[in-house]
């Protein structure tokens, strides 16, 4: 483990935050978390803390000794100094001589003394900092200090190790009897320079920050060179199908299978984001003869089991052409996981004061022989993290066999910290947005109409796919809406099967399609040249096609419903001169739309369209709006509002169409008008 420490970092830190009035003890408290935060190996997304023991003035103007220590849920690799609220010292230090104190009494207290009220929640383990004498502490759940621990003679290998520098105790659950444990074991060892939690993490502690930072890193470094000394290779591989299924074609059975039914019948479904891994180390973990008995054995620290739950799941290795097999035995699966979850719970609720409300049964993270892992979240932030820590057990796991054999705290301690609503908390319990959950594609999205609507879909909640033929337009616009980009010719059936293959093999699956991509070819319908004729139907018509046939495949996979969504025109119902090579084929193109409305209603499959016209972004250029004005002897303005409303229609107005089409959930076969109102172009 390499010491990142910079005396000129430092300085500059010190520097930076005194000029937002922040004292050096902070500001280097600050750096040094920053630092332990920034490598995966020591801290994930949310997990570790640290503290420092200094002095601030209250509003009084009154020196306060206060101790600021990282606020729950905050990451140590993005930290600032409000992420470390100041909290009176001296009565926490009071609380010390209580019996017993309970996690609402402790929240509570701890709130009552912060110097700003409307800080964040200080971290569930403040007291462990707050008993400890020590100026800077240092909290991490490094991996190699866990491979170590994470063994049934962990606390001797551990002693062994550390030989007298680090206390050592058992695994106790955070909160007031871990902090009072922790005190007393500090006294009975005072040269102690950190300690290690029994499979749960390590700390270390300093006079000032570099002193903290320095002892964790070395211990960090003890630790791997344990790991490094009598290795054996693990692990043997079983046995595997002579070819696989690929990511794209298993992603969407899965997702549509762990999808929760919220009511099936009105085609609502609670469904997942997916975040696929694969490499050397996860492959030869998931394929191990023996991966139904080390994955099997929980969680590397009781932490991580709020975001991956107590086991993943486990299901058989994917061959090519037996996709139905495949989803039969995944069924199976989820249903022994869901008996076994609900046993799980049964087991332990019955000894929980107050009594628990069963969480979801469905597992976070999959294992597929042949191919890695999936992890779920309910938005694509959601499961990366979920796989950040399930690519980081596998790692600390495999760390853990090759010297011996792995073994978590007890299931108990597990549900303890899976139920306990401090470790809840830290997820979150906003609102959803309308298409949470959900995954959408829109091609011709690199600009115009099609950016409009990518960003209104993400703006409602949904993960996006940017497709368009211009890649460098698709990742402006996915950069921008935190989307996925993917360049794509549609009128390539080949472009069309990659783009959605590789939505699948990001995200999971595909839940709303919008085929905007077009264009407007002109000429007299009599005198137009057969090229020109087929080049527009094969963008304006055989190109929605082959990306609804993709949709409906994806669809049929997931089996819970769908949106198709197409741009169609007002041209489809209300020709206008010199546009027939145009209006042709987006006149099939509505009746392609019904027709999929017709074909896949039983597939819970919604297909409707949007009628726009004289939108300047879309397929109306500046160009065309000023030719067209100028025949007409009208302003820009005018001509653009040459409707009923006599109002501009902006590319964000089509979007909003497409989003209310996504969220009508009774509705299919139906076409939406975008205009500003033209009564020849409504429909009857």
């Amino acid at each position: 483990m390499k010491n990142l420490w910079s005396k000129a970092d430092a300085e500059a830190a010190i520097a930076k935050y005194a000029a937002q009035g922040v004292n050096r003890d902070l500001a280097l408290r600050t750096y040094t978390t920053r630092l332990l935060g920034g490598v995966p190996e020591l801290v994930l997304h949310g997990g570790g803390n640290t503290s420092v023991k200094t002095t601030m003035k209250d509003t009084l103007g009154d020196d306060v000794e206060v101790l600021c220590v990282k606020g729950s849920g905050w990451d140590m690799g993005v930290i600032e100094p409000p992420g470390l609220p100041a909290v009176r010292l001296e009565p926490l230090r009071k609380l010390y001589k209580l019996d017993k104190l309970s996690d609402e009494d402790m929240v509570n207290f701890q709130r009552l003394n912060l110097l700003d009220a409307a800080a964040p929640n200080p971290s569930v383990e403040t007291l462990f900092h707050a008993f400890l004498p020590h100026k800077f502490i240092d909290h991490t759940h490094a991996n190699a200090v866990l491979a170590v621990s994470d063994q049934a003679n962990g606390e001797e290998l551990l002693r062994e190790i550390y030989n007298g520098r680090c206390a050592v105790v058992p695994y106790v659950m955070p909160g007031f009897a871990l902090a009072k444990m922790a005190s007393e074991a500090q006294k009975k060892m005072p040269k102690a320079e950190g300690l290690v939690l029994h499979k749960h993490g390590i700390f270390t502690w300093g006079d000032n920050a570099e002193e903290a930072y320095a002892r964790m890193i070395e211990f960090v470094s003890l630790a791997e060179q344990r790991l490094a000394r009598n290795r054996r290779n693990v692990f043997a591989p079983g046995a595997l199908p002579g070819k696989l299924a690929d990511v794209a074609e298993v992603a969407p059975v899965l997702r549509g299978l762990t999808a929760i039914p919220v009511d099936p019948v009105d085609g609502v479904y609670k469904r997942w984001i997916f975040e696929f891994r694969s490499g050397p180390a996860i492959l030869n973990f998931v394929n191990g003869a023996e991966v139904r008995r080390y994955s099997q054995s929980g969680v590397i620290t009781p932490d991580h089991v709020i975001r991956t739950k107590e086991k993943p799941l486990i299901v058989p290795a994917p061959e090519a052409g037996k996709i139905a097999e495949f989803a039969a035995a995944v069924k199976d699966a989820l249903a022994a996981y869901d008996a076994e979850y609900k046993a799980y719970f049964g087991r332990h609720n019955p000894r929980a004061v107050p009594k628990k409300t069963m969480l979801d049964t469905v597992p976070r993270v999959i294992l597929v022989p042949g191919l890695g892992l999936f992890a779920m979240g309910k938005s694509s932030k959601d499961a990366k993290i979920a796989a950040d820590v399930a690519d980081n057990a596998v790692r600390t796991i495999t760390d853990a066999e090759a010297i011996g054999k792995f073994e978590s705290v007890t299931e108990a301690d597990i549900f303890d910290v899976e139920y306990w609503s401090l470790e809840q908390a830290k997820l979150g319990k906003d609102a959803e947005k309308p298409l949470a959950r959900q995954i959408a594609l829109v091609t011709g999205a690199g600009s115009g109409i099609g950016a409009a609507t990518a960003a209104a879909f993400a703006g409602q909640g949904a993960e996006v796919v940017v497709v368009d033929r211009d890649l460098a337009l698709a990742e402006a616009v996915a950069k921008k809406i935190g989307g996925f980009a993917v360049a794509a010719d549609v009128t390539k059936a080949s472009d069309v099967r990659a783009a959605f293959d590789k939505a699948c093999a990001r995200y999971g699956g595909v839940d709303i399609v919008v085929s905007n991509a077009g264009a407007a070819w002109q000429g007299r319908i009599g005198e137009v040249d057969d090229k020109t004729l087929r080049d527009s139907f094969e963008l304006n018509f055989f190109a929605h096609q082959a990306v609804a046939q993709n949709a409906v495949r994806v669809m049929k996979a997931q089996a819970t419903g769908g949106c198709l969504l197409f741009n169609v025109s007002k041209q489809a119902v209300n020709p206008g001169p010199d546009f027939g090579p145009y209006g042709l084929p987006k006149a099939t193109t509505l009746f392609l739309m019904r027709q999929y409305a017709v074909d896949y209603g039983k597939d819970g499959i919604r297909s409707n369209g949007i009628n726009a016209d004289r939108v300047r972004t879309g397929l109306l250029t500046d160009d065309m709006v000023k030719s067209r004005s100028k025949a007409r002897g009208l302003s820009e303005h005018d001509y653009m509002a040459g409707n009923l409303l006599g109002r501009e229609v902006k590319a964000a107005d089509v979007a909003q169409a497409f989003v209310a089409l996504a969220l009508a959930n009774k509705t299919t076969g139906a076409i939406s008008t975008v205009d500003g109102g033209n009564i020849a172009a409504a429909l009857r």
